[in-house]
């Protein structure tokens, strides 16, 4: 590579240089160990049924690729026997695909809130919201985490100000850092009083938590002022993202999202697999059941060790802080064979962990393996 190349990546290779001088964002890294680090909560990933369906659609000729737009001649009856499946079991008016939660969030936000609208999101909402808020139309401000009182705060500081437009909420049923639950109903309570819309995304409560897995948000389908975004790439083991909403907001999307319009359609494999995925979610309940009873042996376990977590759910936060301290301590718990991973900053300073996952990947007798490995290490070597 010449001089001149080279100056033009330095301030890349310099910042690289730098995440990993700091203990940065890690690099690509293979699957190994005993997995503690993945979203397939509830091991459909691989499962048989998928694969058959999988199999059994190319056999009928479904193509791998959409091949375009679904406004451009692309729109497979694969995707819509998903999105009619997806609004009955979830109760909702409609659904809509998408290729992934993420493009689900930013298309909602870049499309539905208007200028002159307020958007109100929760601080740890994920990223693609963020991005989302940043490149749409919308005003928007940053609530506390999980405190009503602060997205109501907010809401009233911005019509003392003069805002009249539309106020949307914008949260997620079950956070993807420190595993808690938002408190969904007074959340509600307030999108109702304010003749608001709230957009919950659901991406790791889906298939799990609910009436027969339809996510935290099942007692309110059906209420038009509240969007769902439910992931098909964690515990339904497939990709992409369904979005339920009204049949006004599903239309509105379909002719003015560009994130909907100007992308390639989802695989219909893809469709094939989400859809197999909610109906072995509806007949197969001992999944849940056995996940939740991992769940709480977990956190029960983790309560002896003297190590209880705010958690309560399958995504458990071992805070450690320091960020070199806690990429010693993944280090050292992958060595003994769990694939455990350090999260550490971009998130705010000092608040290093590690994200400790738990499927149906996993028995029991693994869970207390890395738990005795993770005291042992915590209070032994890694300090």
């Amino acid at each position: 590579m010449n001089l001149t190349h080279q100056s033009k990546l330095h301030r890349y290779s310099a910042a690289v240089e730098a995440m990993r001088e700091e203990g940065g964002r890690p690099g690509l890294t293979a699957r190994a160990g005993v997995d503690f680090a993945s979203s397939d909560y509830l091991a459909l990933a691989s499962a048989p049924r998928m694969k058959e369906a999988l199999f059994a659609a190319l056999k009928a000729g479904t193509p791998i690729g959409a091949g375009g737009s679904r406004l451009l001649r692309r729109n497979c009856g694969e995707h819509e026997a998903l999105e009619t499946e997806a609004a009955r079991f979830f109760r909702a008016e409609t659904a809509l695909f998408f290729g992934s939660g993420y493009i689900a969030n930013f298309a909602i936000l870049t499309t539905l809130p208007q200028r002159g609208d307020l958007l109100v999101l929760d601080s740890l909402v994920h990223a693609s919201m963020h991005e989302g808020a940043r490149a749409g139309r919308a005003e928007f401000r940053i609530a506390a985490h999980n405190d009503p009182q602060s997205v109501e705060d907010t809401i009233g500081d911005w019509h003392a100000k003069g805002g009249v437009g539309r106020v949307w909420i914008a949260i997620e049923s079950l956070y993807s850092l420190d595993g808690d639950f938002a408190p969904l109903a007074d959340l509600v309570e307030i999108a109702e009083r304010y003749e608001a819309f709230l957009v919950v995304d659901e991406a790791h409560a889906t298939g799990i938590y609910g009436e027969q897995g339809r996510g935290l948000t099942a007692p309110y389908q059906g209420c038009g002022y509240i969007l769902v975004v439910h992931t098909c790439g964690k515990a339904l083991g497939a990709a992409g993202a369904l979005v339920t909403a009204s049949s006004v907001l599903r239309d509105f999307m379909v002719y003015r999202c560009r994130p909907f319009i100007s992308a390639t359609a989802p695989s219909p494999l893809m469709a094939v697999a989400a859809r197999q995925a909610l109906l072995i979610v509806q007949e197969e309940p001992e999944r849940r059941r056995r996940l939740i009873d991992l769940i709480d042996f977990a956190h029960r376990q983790l309560a002896i060790c003297g190590r209880p977590t705010r958690s309560s759910s399958q995504i458990i936060p071992y805070r450690v802080g320091d960020n070199a301290r806690t990429i010693r301590l993944a280090a050292a718990l992958q060595a003994r064979g769990f694939d455990v991973r350090a999260i550490r900053p971009p998130a705010p300073p000092g608040r290093a962990r590690l994200r400790i996952s738990l499927t149906l990947n996993v028995e029991q007798d693994d869970v207390s393996e890395m738990i005795d490995a993770l005291v042992e290490e915590t209070w032994g070597k890694i300090r």
